[in-house]
């Protein structure tokens, strides 16, 4: 059996926290931009792995996006 899970990320800056992600997805992850948004699906067969997966990604889109809100905010 196949565990799923879906993050959605909105916002005019999304792209600026996904698309650094995106080097990282393992063969279980993909992530697919929107106009203005963007959405990683995941998928395990243990629900373990699926939250590991989802805590690395939430961690990293956390430092994402304290970067892109630093960089937004210097352009102001």
């Amino acid at each position: 059996m196949k565990i799923k899970a879906k993050i959605e990320i909105s916002g005019a800056s999304a792209s600026l926290v996904a698309i650094p992600l995106m080097p990282d997805n393992m063969a279980n992850m993909k992530t697919v931009i929107k106009e203005r948004g963007a959405i990683t699906y995941f998928e395990a067969d243990k629900i373990g792995s699926l939250i590991a997966s989802v805590d690395d990604y939430l961690m990293n889109a956390k430092v994402a996006q304290d970067v892109a809100e630093m960089v937004v905010s210097r352009k102001s």
